[in-house]
Order: C-alpha cells, then structure tokens, then sequence
C-alpha cells in the first residue's frame, strides 16, 4: 500500500508540490524549479492559482506567522483567513490585545471590543 502525500510550498515560485510525508532520515525538500527550500504546508492545503499575488501574500503571512494546514480531528484545518483584509484585522487584533499572531489568525470570529474598554479578555475555546 502507497503512503500518504502532503504538501509543500515554494513562496518564490508561487507552487505546490504533493509528496510523500517527510520520514526519519528524509533530507530537507528543495523546489525543483529554483533550488529554495520547499516549506511542509500539511495535507489539506489547497494552493491558490499561481496568477492570484493577493492569495500568495496572504498565504506567506501565514506560513510565516507559523500557520499550517493539517487535518484535525474534524477532519479540516479549521479557519483561515483567505484575504488581506482579513489578515490586517487579525493581526491589528494580535498586536492589541497581546495575542500571538498565529493564534489570532486561525480564529473564526474576532471578540467584539466594548467602547471605552479596550480589547476584551477573550475564553480560550475548547478543542472539538
């Protein structure tokens, strides 16, 4: 029986790659393309189209914050945001209430702030 394929992406590049998952003694993925390194997305990444620049820059913020794609125990990755727009409101969320940006970006819906007292103490939700 074949094992399993997960991506990878080359940001440079804008592609995505599904190989196999990385095992004990597996080397460091390079893009075959321009020799980058190749960056594990996880198995349920959907990669934009390679035209759409607005996708691929939200998708760097992402990677780079930490952000990643695999499967959970619901069966998807959960929420990410798939606009800029979405990501300045999370990351300006993160920054006001002193959130780690990662954390603030997979969150579905942001706490409403109430007037005159700041960014609210939000509950951490519990795993599904």
């Amino acid at each position: 029986m074949a094992h399993g394929k997960t991506s990878y992406v080359c940001l440079p590049c804008r592609a995505s790659y599904k190989q196999p998952y990385p095992g004990y003694h597996d080397h460091d993925r390079v893009c075959p393309r321009c020799a980058e390194p190749l960056i594990h997305v996880g198995s349920a990444f959907a990669a934009p189209k390679r035209r759409d620049t607005a996708a691929w820059r939200t998708l760097s913020v992402l990677l780079h914050a930490g952000v990643r794609f695999h499967k959970s125990c619901c069966g998807g990755p959960g929420y990410r945001p798939r606009t800029l727009g979405e990501v300045r409101e999370r990351l300006a969320y993160a920054r006001a209430a002193g959130e780690p940006f990662a954390q603030a970006l997979v969150r579905r819906n942001l706490p409403r702030q109430s007037a005159g007292r700041g960014v609210p103490r939000h509950r951490r939700s519990a795993p599904c």
